[in-house]
């Protein structure tokens, strides 16, 4: 583990600490909130089409393999996605109003380690595939963190939370490149494959339905490709 390599890692946790530094003090309306997660979504629809797919392809891993490990993804998020409905709807029936609930708390805890996974898999790939995943999942800590302001938890609850968050991405990022270093291709690929299936998982079922449970406005789009555009550009400069 090279100090370069410790840096970009760091990026995300950081980005984190200051969405929720950000949050306490600033809550943003449900239209900016739609717009930045329009914006979340173009990134990381790029961070897939650009980065992710391309290096799946440069692995060559045996194609069972990659989508057998898509499909495992596929069900992984899908599993999440009942899981966490299940304690939405528990709250709910509790009627339970104390901000976030423990529940909720763990499953996005456990998306924000499989967001830290899937850099640390980057890293692993080698090349710049894990810098420009740091930089493109970092949009989407800092949307976490200021989606936090939404709920009834304030000040310095909002920090604690983001903070802890961005130790989660942190570890599992140093974790997901350690067990993948020195892995084989089939390995890698496959580690990143599973990693496809989650960020197709985040833009599809998490940051698109939530922005559009607002009256979209016409300039949504040109957020969303601005997204797309601003990583694109990242990886451009970084080739």
């Amino acid at each position: 583990m090279n100090t370069h390599s410790l840096l970009m890692m760091s990026i995300p946790a950081l980005v984190a600490l200051f969405g929720g530094i950000l949050a306490s003090v600033w809550s943003p309306d449900r239209h900016t909130r739609s717009l930045i997660q329009h914006f979340a979504a173009g990134v990381v629809l790029a961070a897939l089409a650009v980065e992710l797919l391309p290096e799946i392809g440069r692995e060559h891993a045996p194609g069972l393999v990659i989508a057998g490990a898509f499909a495992l993804g596929s069900l992984f998020m899908y599993g999440l996605k009942l899981w966490t409905l299940h304690l939405e709807h528990k709250a709910l029936s509790l009627n339970a109003a104390a901000g976030l609930g423990m529940g909720l708390l763990l499953a996005t805890f456990i998306d924000v380690a499989t967001d830290g996974f899937i850099i640390g898999a980057g890293f692993a790939a080698g090349g710049e595939t894990g810098t420009i995943l740091a930089l493109g999942l970092s949009v989407e800590l800092l949307f976490l963190g200021l989606a936090l302001a939404s709920e009834a938890v304030a000040g310095w609850r909002i920090i604690a939370i983001s903070g802890a968050l961005g130790a989660t991405v942190l570890v599992f990022s140093l974790i997901g490149s350690y067990l993948l270093a020195g892995a084989s291709k089939a390995l890698i690929g496959g580690a990143l494959a599973f990693s496809a299936a989650a960020l197709l998982y985040l833009v599809t079922e998490e940051l698109l339905i939530e922005a559009h449970e607002v009256e979209e406005k016409p300039i949504s789009t040109l957020v969303l490709f601005g997204g797309f555009l601003s990583f694109w550009c990242i990886q451009l400069i970084g080739s």
